[in-house]
């Protein structure tokens, strides 16, 4: 889905960025990639240095079903009983939304040549979760989540203008 903003709801904040530090299961420092890979924080610039907020911008969304695949996993792995962490494994779900969500960057791209895309948003300090309940979605963070075959998930990127300083 590709949505047309406008740039002043975009919030963003070097806090946003700290919360690659936040614990999360088998990563008591957080993100393991937090200053070693170069699309990743604190190697990132604020989304107002990258993206011209004084003019249009897009947010540009996949949603993807992840309880129905999780419930596909549920049941053809038995040996995985009770197990959701298994079976909403990002491993095994994210390639296939990925994907998708790269269909919807190139729709974007044909038709705004001249602007960029940004797939790591909250890596510019992007407050996802406020963003996107600007644009009615409220996104749910419980992971892994209580299994329910009406799960989604979503993968958000920003359009626009290049920032030009």
């Amino acid at each position: 889905m590709i949505v047309g903003i406008e740039s002043k709801i975009i919030t963003y904040e070097p806090r946003i960025q700290a919360l690659c530090h936040t614990p999360f299961y088998g990563h008591p420092r957080g993100c393991p990639n937090f200053g070693r890979k170069k699309n990743c924080p604190p190697n990132q610039l604020l989304i107002n240095q990258v993206i011209d907020l004084s003019r249009e911008a897009y947010v540009i969304y996949t949603k993807f079903d992840v309880g129905k695949f999780a419930e596909r996993m549920r049941v053809m792995h038995h040996e995985w009983k009770d197990q959701p962490r298994q079976w909403y494994n990002p491993r095994r779900w994210q390639p296939k939304a990925r994907k998708e969500h790269r269909y919807e960057l190139e729709r974007f791209s044909a038709t705004h040549p001249d602007f960029i895309f940004n797939t790591m948003p909250e890596a510019h300090g992007v407050n996802i979760s406020s963003l996107m309940l600007e644009i009615g979605i409220k996104l749910k963070w419980e992971w892994p989540p209580k299994h329910d075959e009406n799960n989604k998930v979503y993968i958000i990127s920003l359009g626009g203008t290049e920032f030009k300083g």
